[in-house]
């Protein structure tokens, strides 16, 4: 059978002695902490539980709490407050913390989960439609006449100029832009390109 707290019986005799048990816990006394354990367990679990939702991550929460009211009891001042205000504040600080810790990392798999899905789409649709895009500029480089193909090959494909096309071609400048004029049109309608 469990025995009474050694508080008395009202608040304000409960609170003196709580502060008198928290100096205690302060000076390293294991008894002391275990009635301050007992005394303040049920509140920081309902407070954690109240935010985390969660019973398995409220009791770790809670159990943390309680190991941080063991350490850090020499910092606990009365004049700024009760025990019970000063451990359900640390309380309901590390219960946020749990949840927004646990939506942070939520937030980051989702966010990678999306970027992975997402290149990995990207990258196969890439591929496909370039395949597809270079076929039917094959397909209709076939269609132009040789002089043509060959006035627009070495324009676009190697990046001469009109004139070095006339150079190269051994071709008057007028003749070449004429031919790339008219290839470039029936490649436009072949590609089915709208202007």
């Amino acid at each position: 059978m469990k025995q009474p707290l050694p508080f008395g019986p009202g608040p304000a005799a409960g609170h003196a002695g709580l502060t008198e048990t928290m100096q205690k816990v302060a000076h390293g006394d294991k008894q002391a902490f275990s009635t301050l354990y007992d005394a303040l367990a049920p509140l920081v679990f309902g407070i954690v539980t109240k935010v985390v939702r969660d019973r398995a991550q409220s009791e770790e929460v809670a159990q943390e709490v309680m190991i941080d009211l063991w350490r850090q009891a020499a910092r606990y001042r009365p004049d700024a407050g009760s025990v019970t205000t000063w451990a359900a504040t640390i309380a309901h600080r590390r219960a946020v913390d749990r949840v927004r810790s646990a939506q942070a990392s939520t937030d980051r798999e989702h966010a990678q989960a999306a970027r992975e899905h997402t290149t990995a789409f990207d990258e196969v649709a890439e591929q496909v439609e370039t395949r597809l895009e270079s076929e039917q500029v094959r397909r209709c480089l076939r269609g132009l006449t040789e002089l043509q193909r060959q006035a627009v090959t070495l324009a676009y494909y190697r990046g001469l100029t009109y004139r070095e096309v006339a150079e190269a071609l051994r071709t008057p400048l007028p003749t070449i832009k004429t031919r790339m004029r008219d290839g470039l049109i029936r490649l436009r309608d072949c590609m089915g390109v709208t202007t």
